[in-house]
């Protein structure tokens, strides 16, 4: 997929069109996404003041109650010989903000080592449903916080690095 830019491009859109159909539902009995990350960030060994920060930008996000997969990257993604895409591992779907969402598959691309591809995503995402980048931009600190509290130490360092962007307002 990485010579091919066309083809990976396309493999893109389809991603995000699959993402914005999940997103499109709603399930009031999953867990809010919310207190999932409240929960996360708690439990972080990040200092108080920075896991206030935090929680407090979690606080001020605007509630949503669409379905969020948790953990939506092209690897949980089959395509079936017809062409039929079925969306695998739903074990972190929550109800809240889709752009949260959109920023962990960006992250989840950038994990994998596919910058490009996170950047492309994130463009064809905001574009597709007319959602600001910079909205999206928002949940990143807040997102790789609540993630850093598992993985390896690598995946871990490169989430934090992101909660450094937090911009006090």
């Amino acid at each position: 997929m990485e010579e091919n830019t066309e083809k990976k491009n396309e493999y893109i859109e389809l991603l995000v069109k699959l993402q914005l159909e999940v997103h499109a539902k709603r399930a009031p009995g999953l867990t809010k996404l919310k207190d999932k990350m409240n929960r996360k960030i708690s439990a972080s060994d990040l200092d108080a003041t920075t896991r206030y920060d935090l929680h407090t930008r979690l606080e001020g996000m605007p509630k949503h109650t669409k379905v969020c997969h948790g953990d939506f990257n092209p690897s949980n993604i089959i395509i079936t010989e017809d062409g039929t895409p079925y969306i695998l591992d739903w074990a972190h779907a929550t109800q809240g903000n889709a752009s949260a969402d959109v920023a962990r598959t960006y992250l989840l691309f950038c994990l994998a080592g596919d910058t490009d591809g996170a950047k492309v995503y994130l463009d064809t995402f905001c574009r597709m449903s007319d959602t600001a980048k910079q909205y999206v931009e928002k949940w990143m600190p807040i997102v790789a916080a609540s993630q850093s509290v598992k993985g390896n130490a690598e995946e871990r360092e490169f989430l934090l690095s992101w909660v450094d962007v937090v911009d006090y307002e």
